[in-house]
């Protein structure tokens, strides 16, 4: 064994590897020319004229497509790791597995089996893994190679040994304006995680930088490809926190093929909602708390605001009254606790037509049938609008906007929430109506759903050929109205689907009780990963009261936790100053480990109020300089608009985001604008430690006061 590293060395082995990897694009490209024949092929069996030629056609489209989809997604970086295993063999390490002409690997499926030990190997348990080595490259070219000798006693002596540092190298990279995946770059207690078994829950704890996110994301890849059948026709939810952390992790699982998953904010779950605006931390705890439920549950009962108080009908020169008391009893009767609004509007009705056949019965003779005095009053257009005015078909956000009258919300809480509860609800439900929901409101809007049941809808029949217009006539469709036909005759799921396979929750330590309800819903059949580290949490009140809520949401299923104990992300001087700041709350916290150093300090910047503007644009101009990648300029939650200003007109890459959508989000630098507003309390300091750890080489802080 040789251990070299001059550079015709490095570029020998740069050149066996490009050998190799030249073998395996050539490949892809006649796996791309089949493909593509493939669907032409598909396309030919319209001619026969029948619809099952069409369904076929369809499917054979859809499946050729998918294929020359993914060969396409794959094609960056495509290989990435070998392993030169005490065997004798070798394994090179990819993002999908490729075969030769005769069945033979080329690449082998980073989550296939016999990738593993790439890995989980270690020099303490090498897994029969002599030299494991990582390939970087730009598109086709190899750009560089690093080893790790795994097995010293078991290398042949002309084994050469290369370079160090794979995963530092890949830390320092500038990060773009979305997530990148690692899956060159996952280390043990990550792949751990990752292949957990897919039965059950899977919770990932850990401190910032510990890559929760990427290894939920990889799961979820990996679950895929473990059991296609189960999981891609199930289908796999992905809730995070806000749109903006949405936005950023939506390239990971298609960069590794995998684009069937269902990415939603807790904000853009409940189908006719897509919320960004949030509640202070106060509110939106009122307004996650299972106390709520029972507030909506009064709504959900409650007289419609507006509505008729009084029913007079003439009838056969008889009049018929129903007072509100009257209206009350029928209401009330119609609608025990319990009971579905929507779902018993027909008891309603039946019970208005019961009152006022025992009063006609007291006072007109010659009273025909039940039957025909009904159909007579069913007949009388002002009888319907009564009926449609005082039991209309409810939506959620209509009887959530009752909430926005100050007495009904104290009515509706009395007993329930305490005085200065109730006082900071008002007022926070007065912008519905322009503005739409917050994100807290999306999770009340379930909850009245649930309550209140569903108007029933007509069911459609569903076409299996949507491009046919009439025997003979088909509409004239693009490959994309095909392909994407295809897809969804694939897989059809309706707009509010509840039967997912698995369900991956991120940032789960500020899930509020009634928002645990809402993802429950739609995972109560499923597995679960669950990523997340309390000390994270913005939630104000016990700890315990999300665990609780969580805990029902998964139920009796068997759990299994991993805990990531490394910061990949942070250097170690930028993580120390937020490890000072959650010190001060949690002394005891065990944080993970920064295993990387730039030997740049973060800046500390105290200014009198009027210069703060001007600082912070000229700290942005700084950072632009310094790095190549994203800067974020990190805000307190209300002052996101006017700080937004400061720094408008600079380049797409400078970000400004709320202390509270920073979570989750990864930048190269960051500007962290009055950090003394936001660590205001116990959760505002454990939001100010999550914005403290978000950059990756550069941090300065700006404020007018100390904190």
């Amino acid at each position: 064994m040789t251990d070299l590293s001059d550079a015709h060395v490095l570029q020998q082995e740069i050149a066996v590897e490009q050998e190799h990897v030249d073998r395996v694009y050539a490949r892809l490209a006649e796996l791309r020319r089949e493909a593509s024949r493939a669907e032409k092929e598909g396309y030919q069996l319209a001619g026969v004229g029948t619809f099952g030629a069409l369904v076929e056609r369809d499917a054979m489209v859809f499946h050729a497509a998918r294929r020359r989809h993914a060969l396409d997604t794959e094609y960056e970086g495509l290989v990435f790791g070998r392993l030169d295993l005490t065997s004798g063999a070798r394994h090179y390490v990819g993002r999908m597995g490729i075969r030769d002409e005769e069945s033979q690997s080329l690449v082998v499926d980073w989550r296939a089996p016999a990738a593993s030990a790439f890995y989980r190997a270690t020099p303490a348990e090498p897994l029969g893994v002599v030299r494991r080595r990582m390939i970087q490259s730009s598109r086709e070219r190899v750009t560089g190679i690093e080893d790790d000798l795994l097995d010293p006693e078991a290398a042949p002596e002309d084994m050469r040994v290369v370079g160090d540092g794979a995963l530092m190298a890949s830390l320092s990279k500038a990060t773009g304006h979305g997530m990148r995946d690692i899956v060159a770059t996952i280390q043990r207690e990550q792949d751990d995680a990752i292949r957990s078994p897919a039965s059950g829950v899977t919770i990932v704890t850990g401190g910032p930088g510990t890559g929760k996110t990427a290894v939920a994301l990889h799961r979820a890849a990996y679950l895929l490809y473990a059991d296609r059948n189960r999981f891609a026709g199930g289908g796999i939810l992905v809730v995070g926190p806000s749109g903006v952390f949405v936005n950023y992790i939506a390239t990971v699982l298609p960069s590794l093929g995998e684009d069937t998953a269902t990415l939603r904010s807790l904000g853009s779950l409940v189908p006719g909602y897509d919320a960004e605006r949030v509640d202070s931390t106060e509110v939106a705890a009122i307004k996650g708390s299972l106390r709520m439920r029972r507030v909506l549950e009064r709504a959900s009962h409650d007289a419609v605001p507006g509505g008729p108080t009084e029913l007079r009908l003439l009838y056969r020169g008889s009049l018929l009254r129903l007072d509100s008391a009257d209206l009350d009893r029928v209401r009330r009767k119609a609608l025990p606790r319990g009971a579905r609004r929507n779902e018993v509007r027909g008891v309603g009705f039946d019970r208005i037509f019961d009152a006022l056949w025992a009063q006609a019965k007291q006072s007109i003779r010659n009273l025909p049938e039940k039957s025909e005095f009904e159909s007579e009053l069913a007949d009388r257009q002002d009888f319907r609008d009564f009926l449609k005015a005082w039991w209309p078909r409810f939506t959620p956000l209509r009887v959530l906007k009752w909430l926005a009258e100050p007495a009904r919300l104290r009515s509706y809480a009395n007993g329930l929430l305490s005085k200065e509860e109730i006082a900071r609800l008002q007022g926070s439900f007065d912008g519905l109506a322009e503005h739409g929901p917050t994100i807290a409101d999306v999770a009340l809007l379930d909850e009245l759903d649930e309550l209140m049941g569903r108007p029933r809808k007509p069911q459609q029949r569903k076409n299996g050929n949507p491009f046919h217009v009439r025997d003979g006539v088909q509409e004239v469709s693009t490959f994309a109205d095909r392909q994407q036909a295809a897809r969804a005759q694939a897989v059809q799921r309706d707009e509010d689907y509840r039967d997912y396979a698995h369900v991956v929750v991120d940032e789960s330590q500020d899930v509020s009780p009634l928002q645990w309800r809402m993802i429950g819903r739609r995972g109560q059949y499923a597995s679960w990963t669950i990523v997340g580290d309390p000390a994270q949490t913005a939630w104000p009140g016990e700890i315990s009261e999300l665990d609780q809520s969580r805990d029902r949401a998964l139920g009796s299923r068997k759990r299994a936790t991993y805990e990531l104990t490394t910061n990949y992300r942070n250097s170690s001087e930028i993580f120390a100053v937020a490890a000072r700041v959650i010190r001060k709350l949690m002394p005891d916290l065990r944080l993970p480990r920064a295993v990387r150093s730039t030997g740049v300090k973060p800046i500390e910047l105290l200014v009198a109020t009027p210069e703060l503007p001007q600082v912070t644009r000229d700290s942005v101009d700084k950072h632009l300089a310094d790095v190549d990648g994203t800067i974020g300029v990190i805000t307190p939650v209300p002052r996101r608009d006017e700080m937004a200003h400061w720094v408008a007109g600079l380049p797409e890459r400078v970000q400004v985001v709320t202390a509270l959508e920073a979570k989750g989000m990864e930048y190269d630098a960051v500007v962290l604008v009055e950090p003394a507003e936001i660590a205001v309390d116990a959760s505002g300091t454990r939001t100010l430690y999550v914005a403290l750890s978000r950059a990756t080489q550069r941090l300065t802080t700006v404020g007018s006061r100390s904190w």
